[in-house]
């Protein structure tokens, strides 16, 4: 299960990647700053679930937790 949200984690970078050069080169359609939030949100939630599922500490996974609220905020 860990290698499962370990690939959906690449997935998300190189979503981010190809956005931002897609953005860089053509201008558009979505800036960086509307998309920040939703993938940091996203790659946090992973890897606290990740954290979970492969048993690291509670500590870790609360705090990743507690870091998606934000970002999830600014997405907002």
């Amino acid at each position: 299960m860990a290698r499962l949200i370990d690939v959906a984690l690449v997935v998300l970078a190189l979503e981010a990647v190809i956005l931002g050069g897609t953005y860089l080169k053509r201008g558009g359609p979505i800036a960086p700053r509307d998309i920040v939030g939703q993938l940091l949100a996203g790659a946090l939630l992973l890897a606290a679930v990740r954290s979970s599922v492969a048993g690291g500490p509670p500590a870790l996974t609360l705090g990743l937790l507690a870091m998606s609220f934000p970002a999830r905020l600014y997405d907002l």
